[in-house]
C-alpha cells in the first residue's frame, strides 16, 4: 500500500466505520423487515444511501477530530498524520468538509426525517471535535452521536413522530449510554489514566449494555429472547475482561486496547439486537460480517 494512501487511511481511521455502519443496519431493520421488498417500494436505495450518509459524516468527524487537535497531538501522539507533517492541516480540513457534505447529500436524498438527523449529527460533531470534548459535556456529546447514528438508520419513515417512536429510540439511547462510557474509559487513553474514572466509565459502559437486555426482554419476539441475551451476555463478560486488565494497569496499551475491544463490540451488540427485534438470523450475520474488513484494517491502522 502506498504511503500517502495509508496515511489518509490513517487519518480517517478506517476501521471504525464499520461500527457506524452496523448502526445503520440496527436502525434500518427495527423500522423495516429487510433491505428488499417484493411488495411495494424497494428500500435498498434508502438503506445504501443512509450508509453512505453515516460513513461520510462519521468520517468527517475522525478528520475534524485531529484537525482540531493537532497542537495536542503534536505532543502526545506527533506520529499521526497531520502533526508528523504527512498530511497538511488545509487538505485534511477540505477532506472533512467535503466529506460531511456527501453525508448531508446522501441523507437528503432520502427524505426529511433522515436530513434533519443528519444535520443534528453535524451540529453533534463540530460540537464535540470544536470543544466539548475537553469539557464534561465531551462524553454526552459522543453518547448523542451514537444515539443519533442509530436513528439515522432508522429515518427511512415517513415521519420524525414515527422516527422517534419505539423500540429505535429507546436502543439508541441504551447504546449512547455504552458510549457515553467508552468516552469517558478513553479520556487519557495517551497517557496514563486514573484507576476511579476508568472504574466510573466502566460503570457506565455495563449499564448501557444492561439497558439494552433489557429492552431485549421486552421484545414482541420471545422465542429470541434467550438467545440474544446469552449473546449479551458473553460479549459483556468479554468487554469487563478488558476493562479489568486495564483498570489494573491502567497505561495506554492495555486502556486503547480495552477501547478497541469495546469499538469492535459494537457490531455484535447492534447484530444481536437486530436477531432480538426484526429476528432474521441472516441479517444478524451479515452485520456481523463487518468485522471482517474492521478487524482486517485494525492491525493496519489504528482505531483510537
Amino acid at each position: 500500500m502506498k504511503s500517502q494512501a495509508l496515511n489518509y487511511l490513517r487519518l480517517l481511521r478506517l476501521p471504525t466505520v464499520f461500527t457506524a455502519l452496523a448502526d445503520i443496519f440496527l436502525g434500518f431493520l427495527l423500522t423495516h423487515p429487510n433491505f428488499v421488498s417484493e411488495d411495494g417500494p424497494n428500500p435498498l436505495p434508502s438503506f445504501l444511501l443512509l450508509c453512505l450518509a453515516s460513513a461520510g459524516l462519521y468520517l468527517s468527524g475522525m478528520v475534524f477530530n485531529d484537525y482540531f487537535d493537532r497542537l495536542i497531538d503534536a505532543e502526545e501522539r506527533p506520529n499521526r498524520p497531520i502533526p508528523s507533517g504527512a498530511i497538511s492541516a488545509g487538505s485534511a480540513f477540505r477532506l472533512a468538509v467535503v466529506l460531511m457534505l456527501i453525508g448531508l447529500g446522501a441523507a437528503a436524498c432520502v427524505g426529511v426525517p433522515s436530513i434533519v438527523v443528519a444535520l443534528a449529527l453535524c451540529v453533534l460533531i463540530l460540537g464535540y471535535d470544536g470543544g466539548l470534548k475537553k469539557t464534561p459535556l465531551g462524553p454526552i456529546a459522543m453518547g448523542s452521536c451514537r444515539v443519533g447514528n442509530v436513528l439515522l438508520g432508522a429515518s427511512a419513515v415517513a415521519s420524525l413522530p414515527q422516527l422517534l417512536s419505539a423500540p429505535q429510540l429507546q436502543i439508541a439511547l441504551a447504546l449512547g449510554t455504552y458510549i457515553v462510557g467508552v468516552t469517558l474509559f478513553a479520556r487519557q487513553e495517551a497517557t496514563t489514566s486514573r484507576r476511579a474514572a476508568l472504574l466510573g466509565a466502566a460503570v457506565v459502559i455495563n449499564v448501557g449494555v444492561l439497558g439494552l437486555a433489557y429492552l431485549v426482554n421486552q421484545s414482541p419476539m420471545s422465542d429470541n429472547h434467550f438467545r440474544a441475551l446469552a449473546i449479551l451476555a458473553v460479549i459483556l463478560i468479554t468487554i469487563n475482561r478488558r476493562l479489568s486488565s486495564a483498570i489494573s494497569e491502567p497505561g495506554p496499551q492495555r486502556v486503547q486496547f480495552a477501547i478497541k475491544t469495546m469499538l469492535l463490540s459494537l457490531v455484535m451488540l447492534d447484530a444481536t439486537l437486530i436477531y432480538a427485534f426484526n429476528g432474521h438470523q441472516e441479517l444478524a450475520m451479515a452485520t456481523v460480517a463487518l468485522l471482517i474488513p474492521a478487524i482486517g484494517l485494525s492491525r493496519l491502522i489504528a482505531m483510537t
